[in-house]
């Protein structure tokens, strides 16, 4: 509940508060129970009713039905304050949750999970303000299907379920589709401090330092750029590391290749129009 709209750094799954749907086969522990916990994922906050010391709330009774019988989840959203009822019965709380306004986003954690019967009441705003909001939808598209190279072309890749793997690759993977002006992020982790890419209408990364970059070798890092005639930005892991003006009036299309020797996830690319710096697309639903 209340998710951002593209997936965490280093993550397949959305910034949010879950309400977990898991198998109970999978037993109860002190950390977690099978029949629907709440808890902030990936940088959200969320105050547990009856926690156990740490940010999740705990069902006050167990009132979930094996696999393969269906279980009826209701789930209420208010001003940042959360609650589940499993099977008509009111188990679990959460409040003054951050953000509080965001998408409803379905997951599956590495094997099937089945939804129906999903209905929504839209309750009256609160007014949540654009601090308390998740990251919305604004017109990037993902490059990676998670299941194939679809679109791509290169050797000794292997697709990885989120994770695009180019450890062992010799030669870079080259994405067929062009870009000119465009904006673009992804995250990788590799052993080294360079940047594993080359994107249209910016040169190779080398020179820049590891202080400037902030790369965190073996962990996962988050590159944003935004190329438009007359400037180029770059981001990483929050900061902006490059700044540049150029005199030009236009872009040539080229390709956006991946570098070997690294893992990918979270690849997505939104086409900018040269004079507007982006596309005006009609702001998208998202909820309180």
């Amino acid at each position: 509940m209340w998710a951002d709209a593209y997936p965490a750094k280093g993550q397949p799954f959305h910034r949010g508060v879950e309400v977990q749907v898991l198998e109970n086969a999978y037993g109860n522990t002190r950390g977690y129970t099978t029949h629907g916990d709440i808890f902030p994922i990936h940088g959200a906050r969320m105050t547990p009713v009856n926690g156990r010391g740490g940010a999740r709330a705990f069902p006050i009774e167990n009132r979930s039905k094996p696999s393969p019988e269906w279980n009826h989840y209701r789930v209420v959203c208010n001003n940042g304050d959360i609650s589940l009822a499993v099977n008509g019965k009111l188990v679990t709380q959460g409040k003054e949750s951050w953000p509080r306004k965001g998408y409803i986003c379905l997951e599956s954690e590495g094997s099937p999970v089945q939804f129906r019967n999903m209905k929504l009441k839209e309750l009256p705003s609160t007014g949540a303000k654009p601090e308390e909001t998740a990251n919305v939808l604004d017109g990037f598209r993902s490059l990676y299907t998670g299941v194939d190279l679809a679109g791509w072309e290169g050797g000794k890749w292997q697709s990885n379920d989120w994770r695009l793997n180019g450890i062992k690759a010799e030669k870079r993977l080259v994405y067929r589709e062009k870009f000119a002006n465009y904006s673009f992020f992804a995250d990788w982790r590799g052993k080294s401090i360079y940047l594993p890419f080359k994107l249209p209408n910016i040169r190779e990364f080398g020179w820049l330092s590891e202080s400037q970059t902030g790369v965190r070798p073996g962990k996962w890092n988050r590159i944003k750029v935004i190329r438009v005639p007359g400037s180029t930005t770059v981001q990483i892991n929050g900061k902006t590391v490059v700044v540049a003006t150029h005199e030009e009036e236009q872009l040539s299309s080229g390709n956006l290749e991946l570098l070997p020797g690294a893992e990918f996830a979270n690849l997505f690319v939104k086409p900018l129009k040269a004079s507007s710096g982006g596309r005006k697309k009609a702001p998208q639903k998202i909820h309180e």
